[in-house]
């Protein structure tokens, strides 16, 4: 419900988010990522940049049509470059949304003006004017941002918010998009828009922040503070270069300090722990422990005099409580005796929408699990979870396993894989560790050459008997595989193929570790064959 003291949020997770590099996502996890923006009550969800791939057209178009329908559907936007063909394109993908949105930009910094568009600042105004005027004819709800806002002319960028306003923008968004400003500089510049513009009274302004220089929340609140009321954000602030403002952390200063802003909104604060972990398991980009609401480390206390006074008040050394973001001890209690109802209930209490063959299979892990641990958390339910129904089409599939190593052993690795054909293949190599061997042995077989970018292993909870989560990312090579030669692919080929991420789970890490990399390889070997197809 929008109110005058009510703060929308937009989410660009699906868009800005997920042009961090390596956070690669398919249809279905970004559906799946979509519902929990949808559970956790966003405004407005950015599925996408439709015209930028068929892939990112088709996901806005399915999050409009699964997830932007109901009476108290999100807003579903899709962005697009101010001209025409852009337009066109974010207007058929929204369009099958209760409520659609068409959000387009042109840059209005001179840096932009004469460096990447080459155009004068007379053909910018007169570009904003014509291209805001045909989105409105298509879609009643029209955003308008100008780009690199942080750096530009004040002047001049008034002059083309006003000719936005005339040509019928419902939304100016205003971007600090290299996060270049300060939170007073931003905050005027929020306020000199609200004094100089004319109608800025009869339409909402945002502010899009990044966080190269760590100021990207602070920034943002200075925009509330001064007049804003939308935020545009990301789950847990990730996106290009250092990332963009965080909703949890724009969602909960607002929610604690109501004695400073006086404002609210629409999220559902329970939800916010769910849709950190989520995005962090589908993008494998892992939160750091002392990140904002959401780290590991948020609500852990070590330090004596603090237990000391975390036992006598809480409030002593938190400002908000755990449960206030969903994090809760578990209501029900799961073990090798539990039942499958009791399962799927967990299940869907974590979220999790999971029936038939899909639950069998998870049941299975859970019950082998349940084998090798005393205690099931619900971050080791979610870790199957992902590592079972959330992986990539597999084009290989792994068999079987076995690695011998020891300080007086070269680590050696056999490996069975099942091919596209249904045929298994099995072979061996060694390396300078158990993981490399079976990496090499995987490699001998599938002869998909590529690069390890990133090799990343936590566990997902405490003690020896903790499951093990490996993400890694990979990147196409023109050598002989990963630890053949390491040239990376021409420019222009590795810009088709970008980098490729994976995702495993296992209590055993090296079964982690290869389940990781199969899911990356089979990433990549699915985009060269649709590339192929298409």
């Amino acid at each position: 419900m929008q109110t005058p003291d009510t703060v929308r949020i937009f989410d660009t997770t699906l868009r800005d988010g997920e042009q961090s590099p390596g956070a690669t996502l398919n249809i279905d996890e970004k559906l799946e990522i979509a519902r929990q923006l949808a559970r956790l009550g966003v405004d407005i969800i950015e599925a996408g940049f439709p015209i930028a791939s068929p892939g990112d057209f088709e996901a806005v178009r399915r999050v409009a049509l699964e997830v932007g329908q109901g009476e108290n559907a999100p807003i579903i936007a899709g962005l697009a470059r101010a001209n025409r063909a852009d337009v066109d394109r974010a207007w058929e993908a929204v369009r099958p949304a209760r409520r659609p949105r068409i959000h387009t930009f042109l840059a209005t910094s001179d840096i932009h003006l004469q460096h990447k568009l080459k155009i004068s600042r007379d053909e910018c105004l007169a570009r904003v004017k014509e291209m805001v005027a045909y989105a409105r004819s298509l879609c009643a709800d029209v955003e308008f941002s100008p780009e690199d806002a942080g750096r530009s002319d004040p002047e001049f960028m008034h002059q083309a918010l006003a000719l936005a306003i005339q040509a019928g923008a419902t939304t100016l968004n205003i971007p600090d998009t290299v996060g270049y400003t300060t939170p007073q500089e931003f905050g005027a510049l929020i306020a000199g828009i609200r004094e100089h513009v004319p109608g800025t009274q009869n339409v909402i302004i945002s502010a899009h922040c990044h966080n190269d220089l760590g100021l990207a929340t602070a920034n943002t609140l200075a925009a509330i503070q001064a007049g804003a009321r939308q935020a545009e954000v990301t789950i847990n602030g990730i996106g290009e270069r250092a990332g963009n403002t965080a909703l949890e952390e724009i969602v909960m200063a607002l929610h604690t300090r109501p004695q400073i802003y006086g404002l609210r909104t629409n999220i559902d604060t329970t939800q916010i722990a769910r849709a950190s972990r989520l995005v962090s398991a589908y993008t494998s980009i892992p939160v750091q422990p002392n990140k904002a609401i959401v780290g590991a480390n948020a609500f852990a206390h070590e330090a004596g005099i603090h237990q000391d006074g975390i036992l006598k008040n809480p409030l002593t050394y938190e400002i908000m409580r755990p449960d206030t973001i969903g994090i809760a001890d578990s209501r029900l209690v799961l073990g090798k005796h539990s039942g499958r109802h009791a399962f799927q209930t967990k299940l869907a209490e974590l979220g999790y929408a999971i029936q038939g063959d899909d639950l069998n299979r998870v049941f299975e892990r859970f019950k082998e699990l349940c084998d090798k641990k005393k205690v099931v958390a619900d971050a080791d339910i979610e870790a199957i979870v992902h590592d079972e129904i959330y992986q990539p089409e597999e084009l290989w599939r792994l068999q079987h396993i076995q690695v011998s190593c020891g300080t007086s052993m070269k680590p050696t690795a056999t490996v069975s894989l099942r091919g596209p054909d249904g045929i298994v293949r099995e072979d061996a190599a060694i390396g300078t560790g158990p993981v490399d061997s079976v990496y090499r042995a995987i490699n001998r077989i599938v002869q998909a050459p590529n690069v390890l970018a990133e090799f990343s292993i936590k566990a997902v909870t405490e003690g020896i008997d903790a499951v093990g989560e490996v993400t890694i990312r990979i990147e196409p090579t023109n050598g002989n595989g990963l630890h053949g030669g390491r040239q990376r692919l021409h420019p222009q080929a590795e810009a088709r193929h970008r980098t490729y991420s994976g995702h495993g789970a296992d209590t055993d890490i090296i079964v982690a570790s290869a389940k990781a990399y199969m899911s990356a390889l089979n990433k990549m070997l699915t985009a060269r064959r649709e590339s192929k197809g298409s």
